[in-house]
């Protein structure tokens, strides 16, 4: 069974940067349609304003915290490609939060931004997969993966908020996975560690022993790059993963066989 993804549409959000963008960019090099969304409208243009010219590629830029904009970012993905197979939820934020303070908004803000929109796009998105897939009997009528963290399973004082929206994001996969199976749409997510991010790599700019630290609590003892996170996300997207749904891939190095839990975890 191969990872071919070429011919089938894409929607991939948080994809101006990082980890998205090498989604994104992979799903484009392998033969797929692909819908780069991002709120950064600037740094969309930037990285694929020549490329958006291709006949597989688009942006979109908008908030997807607004239920308008989800609505608006479907119908650009079919005004140019007709169809929705892929959905990659890949916008994600880190706040550092104080756990004993009242007045830190940290959760709500990052239910807000990495939890919602992805529930709410995924719900508009699966209403599509399932229309398109009408009098289609057998195969997969369409791939939903999220983008959590091993920030829901290791304790960090500093991360609450991103911790409770990544557990809470792991458990939107597993029960959108249960109500989907029957229309034949999987759900699955990635659970990364630290990965070469651009919010990351600007933390770890003129700070070796940040990095020395993660990687010290990395067995594999390294940072992962972004196009690992790509291969994992189009195995996850292709038949390759047909008979997978509901699950959190891990691939964090090994942090996660690991005991401290001060560790940091992005």
């Amino acid at each position: 069974m191969s990872f071919a993804i070429a011919g089938k549409t894409a929607i991939v959000t948080g994809a101006a940067n990082g980890i998205g963008l090498a989604i994104g960019r992979q799903f484009a090099q392998k033969g797929a349609n692909v819908m780069f969304a991002d709120m950064d409208e600037a740094r969309l243009i930037d990285e694929l304003g020549e490329q958006a010219e291709d006949s597989n590629v688009r942006y979109f830029a908008g908030d997807l915290r607004e239920k308008l904009t989800i609505a608006n970012l479907l119908s650009a993905t079919l005004d140019a490609f007709d169809q929705v197979d892929i959905l990659v939820n890949g916008a994600r934020q880190v706040i550092p939060s104080d756990p004993l303070d009242p007045d830190d908004d940290s959760v709500i803000a990052l239910l807000n931004q990495n939890l919602m929109p992805a529930l709410r796009l995924s719900q508009l998105v699966a209403k599509r997969m399932i229309k398109q897939s009408e009098g289609q009997e057998e195969g997969s009528a369409g791939a939903i993966i999220n983008l959590s963290s091993i920030a829901a399973r290791r304790t960090h004082p500093d991360l609450l908020g991103y911790s409770v929206s990544s557990a809470a994001l792991d458990q939107l996969t597993r029960s959108l996975a249960v109500a989907l199976a029957p229309k034949r749409i999987r759900v699955n997510a990635i659970a990364i560690g630290s990965v070469m991010s651009t919010s990351l790599k600007s933390t770890l700019k003129d700070n070796r022993e940040y990095r020395q630290d993660i990687e010290d609590h990395t067995p594999l003892n390294r940072i992962a790059a972004p196009r690992e996170l790509a291969d994992a996300a189009q195995f996850l997207a292709s038949d390759a993963a047909g008979f997978m749904t509901g699950q959190i891939l891990t691939l964090d190095g090994g942090r996660t066989l690991l005991d401290p839990v001060a560790a940091p975890a992005h």
